[in-house]
């Protein structure tokens, strides 16, 4: 076990430029995608998480030959629906929802049994919503617990082409359906959610018969199949999630300005940017391109002396959701209340979120209003910490942790943060990248 963390000061002053580390969603979808493809995809500046490893053992296991070294990753792909398994095997997820997701889109046409397996946190998540439409598809399913893993998959070489009507705004559902469609004959139409568009640029940079038409709460999504692609090689632009850390840690320190390399800035990933400059932060864009069809640019922020609370628009959730924690704890600091509402989704991510994130805010002696879809938070601008925190039992949610750490930094006090090493899963140079801020020039 590693021992915990524990921060005692705030942060002092800084004014420092940072790169964090490659995209998680593209760097997952890229190695599924690459092992479709004919021929060697490379990418450059792929996220070394647990996650993104997760992907590659998976694919490894379907037959794919990947090559991984210091510069980049190297997957060679034989094609549509290529995967060679000797016998029925066992992939293993470990904490990715996005893979767990994901593979079965790719594994609804290879005929042999495949399990799916994960850690005790994905094991405790919903399947259904995946299941059921790559069913239409001819799959078949077998589970013990409720559309909970371990999840077994029969394949087909029959695959139909279905209407998808997704409701939840889930970028992992569609892009499951997408990722079969890829493989099955004929048009397949789906009618989306606004979410994470990742899935639909990459088909168009690749060139796979795909067109949409967009309204303002819905995408419509036609993809005809069966088209085969080629290699393509990635250099990952940065994550906006794991920069969204830095983002707040920066706006709730005191006399501080922090430069942030090469994100991707991509429309349906920026809520967090969207509410925090209602709210009053001073954040802008430099060096603004865009590359493979994503939004890049350089971010900049400085610390807020002011900031007002929010009634937060639903319509920005869906582009917020994994940064939800981290604008909680700068509405812990606006001036007034500020609500959230229609987020039943963060209780079906690796923990509970919204309602560990309510009992943080509570151990920091800021009142909240709790139900199963909302949340109102009472700011205090004055805001000081009475008493020790000690934050543990959390399913070792990498966000929660990360987040717990920002807290820290910003409020002061003493706090203790256990499983620091649940960052593997998404950030792994988080810690190293703090103290790199905190050093003195």
């Amino acid at each position: 076990m590693i021992s915990p963390i524990v921060v005692k000061k705030k942060i002092t002053p800084f004014n420092k430029t940072i790169t964090v580390n490659g995209d998680k969603s593209l760097s997952i979808r890229w190695a599924l995608v690459a092992s479709q493809a004919i021929g060697k995809s490379r990418a450059y500046n792929l996220l070394r998480s647990s996650d993104v490893m997760s992907t590659l053992d998976c694919l490894k296991k379907l037959g794919i030959k990947i090559k991984l070294n210091d510069r980049f990753c190297e997957i060679e792909g034989k094609g549509l629906n290529q995967f060679k398994t000797k016998r029925n095997i066992t992939l293993n997820a470990g904490n990715s929802g996005t893979l767990g997701r994901l593979i079965l889109g790719l594994l609804v046409h290879h005929k042999k049994k495949i399990k799916i397996i994960g850690d005790k946190s994905l094991s405790k998540r919903d399947f259904s919503r995946v299941i059921l439409p790559l069913k239409k598809f001819g799959a078949k399913f077998n589970f013990k617990s409720n559309y909970k893993l371990p999840i077994e998959i029969y394949g087909t070489d029959n695959a139909q082409p279905i209407v998808y009507n997704e409701t939840k705004g889930s970028a992992q559902c569609k892009s499951a359906v997408m990722l079969a469609a890829l493989n099955t004959k004929g048009k397949t139409v789906i009618k989306a959610k606004k979410s994470r568009n990742h899935t639909e640029i990459l088909f168009k940079q690749l060139k796979i018969p795909i067109k949409i038409k967009k309204n303002k709460n819905f995408d419509f999504i036609n993809i005809n199949g069966k088209k085969n692609f080629s290699k393509f090689n990635y250099n990952i632009p940065s994550d906006i999630s794991s920069s969204a850390f830095f983002i707040v840690l920066t706006l709730l320190s005191k006399k501080s300005k922090l430069t942030i390399k090469n994100v991707n800035i991509n429309p349906s990933r920026v809520g967090i940017i969207t509410i925090l400059k209602k709210m009053g932060a001073k954040i802008f864009y430099k060096n603004k391109k865009i590359y493979m069809g994503e939004k890049v640019a350089d971010i900049v922020i400085h610390s807020s002396k002011k900031i007002n609370s929010i009634n937060c628009p639903q319509y920005l959730n869906s582009q917020a959701i994994d940064e939800f924690l981290l604008i909680f704890l700068v509405a812990a600091k606006a001036n007034g209340v500020s609500y959230f509402k229609g987020l039943s989704e963060l209780n079906q991510k690796e923990s509970p979120r919204l309602k560990i994130s309510s009992k943080i805010l509570n151990m920091m002696g800021v009142k909240t209003e709790l139900t199963n879809s909302s949340i109102k938070i009472f700011g205090n601008p004055g805001l000081k910490i009475k008493k020790k925190i000690i934050i543990k039992n959390y399913l070792k949610d990498h966000r929660v942790f990360m987040m717990s750490m920002i807290g820290a930094l910003s409020f002061g006090n003493y706090w203790k943060l256990y499983d620091p090493d649940s960052i593997n899963t998404s950030f792994p140079s988080f810690i190293n990248l703090i103290k790199m801020i905190q050093k003195k020039p």
